[in-house]
C-alpha cells in the first residue's frame, strides 16, 4: 500500500492534487479505485480513462507531455515517458522483495556460509561451502549453489536452478584417444540485482572466473559456460546455451535458442534474434545492430539471403 503522493515521487513526476492509497498494480480489466493501471497507446488509453482505475500512468507522447482534451479534467492521469517501466517499478515498490527473509528448515548449508540481512532461502536448497549471498537475496526451492560462489545484493534465483558447478572442460590423449577433465577449480562471481530463471545453470570457471555482471535478467532454462563473461544489464532469453570463455558485453539481447560458440564475442548493446548461432572466435560488433540466422549476420543480409532462397 502507498499514498499517491508517494507513488508518484517513486516514478519522478509531479503529484495530483488530490491524495489516495494505491494497494497493487492491475490490468485495465481488473482495476479497482486501489489500483494502478497504464496505457502506452490511444486506444488503451480510452479503455483505461473508462475503467474504476485510481491511477493511471499515461505515455506523454499521447498529448506531448500535455494532457488530452478528453482527459484534461481527469486527476487519475499521471503522465510519464515510459508507462510499462514506471508501472514495472511501482509494482517493485508496493510487493518489496516478495520474499519473506529467512532459512526453511529443509535447505542444507555447508560449512562456512554467509547470508546477508533480509536474504531468504527455500524449502530443500543446497549452499556448499564458502558460499556467500549479499542482501536481500531470494534463493528460491530445490536451487543448488556450489562452493564458493559469491552472489550480490537483491539476487533472485528461482527454482531448480544451479550455481558453480563443473565446467564442460576436457584434455585429450593424443596417443589414446582418452578424455581427462581440465581443472575446473575457478569460482563464479553474480553481482548486485541479477535475476537467474528456472532450471539454469552457470559453470564456475576453470583456472580463473566465471562473472554475471550487475542488474543481468537471465530466463529459465539457460546454460552459461566456464570463465564466461556476461556484463551489466544484458538480457538472456530461454534456452540459450554460451560455450566457455565467451564474452557478453553490456546491454546485450540475446533472443530465444540463441547458441554462442566458444571464445566468441558479443558486442555491447548487439541483438541476436531468437534462434542465432554465433561461431567460435566470432566477434559480433555494433551497438543496436540485429543479427539473425545460422551462422548469425546482420538482419539486412539475413533477410536478403532468405528472398534469395525463396526464388530457387
Amino acid at each position: 500500500m502507498a499514498k499517491i503522493s508517494e507513488v508518484a515521487t517513486w516514478i519522478g513526476v509531479r503529484a495530483p492534487s488530490f491524495e489516495g492509497e494505491i494497494v497493487e498494480v492491475s490490468s485495465i480489466e481488473g482495476a479497482t479505485e486501489r489500483s494502478l493501471v497504464f496505457a502506452v497507446d490511444a486506444q488503451t488509453f480510452a479503455k483505461a480513462l473508462e475503467s474504476k482505475a485510481g491511477v493511471i500512468l499515461a505515455s506523454a507522447r499521447l498529448g506531448s507531455g500535455e494532457p488530452a482534451d478528453e482527459s484534461a479534467a481527469d486527476t487519475r492521469v499521471l503522465w510519464v515517458a515510459d508507462p510499462r517501466y514506471a508501472f514495472a517499478l511501482v509494482a517493485k515498490k508496493l510487493s518489496g522483495s516478495g520474499a519473506e527473509a529467512g532459512v526453511h528448515p529443509t535447505a542444507v548449508m555447508g560449512a562456512g556460509v554467509r547470508i546477508g540481512f533480509g536474504t531468504s532461502i527455500g524449502a530443500g536448497v543446497v549452499l556448499g561451502d564458502g558460499v556467500v549471498l549479499g542482501k536481500d537475496c531470494d534463493i528460491q526451492a530445490r536451487v543448488t549453489i556450489y562452493a564458493g560462489v559469491v552472489l550480490g545484493d537483491r539476487v533472485v534465483v528461482q527454482a531448480g536452478a544451479v550455481l558453480g558447478s563443473t565446467g564442460f572442460g576436457y584434455a585429450r590423449s593424443a596417443e589414446t584417444g582418452e578424455y581427462l577433465l581440465f581443472p575446473q577449480q575457478g569460482r563464479l562471481y553474480v553481482e548486485d540485482d541479477v535475476e537467474i530463471g528456472a532450471n539454469t545453470t552457470i559453470d564456475r570457471g576453470a583456472l580463473g572466473e566465471t562473472r554475471i555482471g550487475r542488474g543481468t535478467k537471465i530466463d529459465n532454462l539457460v546454460h552459461i559456460g566456464h570463465n564466461c563473461s556476461i556484463g551489466k544489464n544484458v538480457i538472456i532469453a530461454a534456452q540459450t546455451g554460451i560455450s566457455g570463455s565467451s564474452v557478453v558485453e553490456d546491454g546485450a539481447i540475446l533472443g530465444g535458442q540463441v547458441g554462442i560458440g566458444e571464445h566468441a564475442t558479443v558486442g555491447a548493446g548487439v541483438i541476436l534474434g531468437g534462434g542465432a548461432g554465433v561461431l567460435s572466435g566470432k566477434k559480433m560488433r555494433g551497438p543496436g545492430e540485429i543479427f539473425w540466422g545460422r551462422p548469425a549476420r546482420p538482419l539486412k543480409e539475413y533477410l536478403r539471403d532468405l528472398a534469395r532462397l525463396k526464388k530457387r
